[in-house]
């Protein structure tokens, strides 16, 4: 099967802004019955309001003790070396802020548990990349019922029957029909096992694909949504940057300096519109 993808640029969403009506208008010219409607989770999370200050966390013993020495000797020195990570991202875990990280640390702890927070990044599906000032997005808590308010908007509004995937850039990794992800509550057929996932794809280098958390509308089998997942994902892009670091970088401001007028500049494009167009 192949796919034709179009990706649909909008304004940057914030929180309070009714992301469900701007998905609506910007493919309501373009869209037919069939279509996989791909949305990005952080995109939603963030218009929703599901964003937390982490200058406001209060750091305690343990997630100072996992900023310090776990993220910066284990990951900097071992972790972050056989998992393959680039130099540049290495050097920057070596460096991992304080107290910054230790606030992000605490979030993690409080949401998503110990064994998430072990990991370098995307830890329980929370995410920094994009967002202003010291902000954290948590992920959605039902991408299902989420998912299925945008395919009814757009049967309402659009007249067309259609497929929702609601999707995570993190990834899931694949060996010969075998489906595992660092990242929770992905769709069923993917399994989650949290840092080991992470760990054991990156040495063994298995197939990586975004994560999707939710399809409503279409049966597809787990490796049809992961490949309409990676082709949305290729042609949207990643907005400022992969990580917070990078974002700031391209900034030439601090990780917590971002603002909101910053990301407003930036080409957004949170929504894809993928067709399939069978083999001749």
């Amino acid at each position: 099967m192949r796919y034709l993808a179009k990706p649909f640029r909008t304004k940057y969403w914030k929180p309070g802004d009714n992301h469900i009506e701007a998905i609506v208008n910007s493919i309501k010219r373009h869209v037919e019955n069939g279509d996989t409607i791909i949305v990005s989770e952080k995109a939603i999370c963030t218009a929703m309001g599901r964003v937390i200050n982490e200058s406001k966390v209060n750091p305690k013993f343990t997630s100072k003790i996992i900023a310090v020495f776990w993220m910066r000797f284990i990951w900097g020195y071992f972790l972050g070396v056989v998992c393959r990570l680039s130099w540049r991202n290495i050097v920057r875990l070596r460096n991992y802020p304080t107290p910054e990280g230790a606030k992000h640390k605490q979030l993690t702890l409080s949401y998503a548990g110990l064994t998430q927070t072990l990991r370098h990044g995307s830890e329980g599906g929370i995410d920094v990349s994009n967002l202003p000032y010291a902000y954290a997005c948590l992920p959605l808590r039902d991408a299902v019922a989420e998912a299925d308010k945008i395919r009814d908007a757009i049967r309402e509004k659009c007249g067309r029957e259609v497929a929702v995937m609601i999707v995570d850039s993190d990834k899931t990794y694949t060996f010969r029909g075998f489906h595992i992800t660092p990242r929770p509550n992905p769709i069923r057929g993917i399994t989650s096992l949290g840092l080991p996932a992470y760990v054991l794809a990156r040495i063994l280098r298995w197939r990586p694909r975004s994560t999707p958390l939710a399809v409503v509308g279409r049966k597809l089998t787990v490796e049809e949504a992961l490949n309409i997942a990676a082709v949305a994902n290729k042609v949207r892009g990643y907005g400022a940057g992969r990580t917070a670091w990078d974002v700031a970088e391209q900034f030439g401001v601090g990780v917590t300096e971002v603002t909101w007028q910053m990301l407003e500049k930036v080409k957004h494009l949170p929504i894809v519109v993928v067709r399939r167009i069978p083999k001749v």
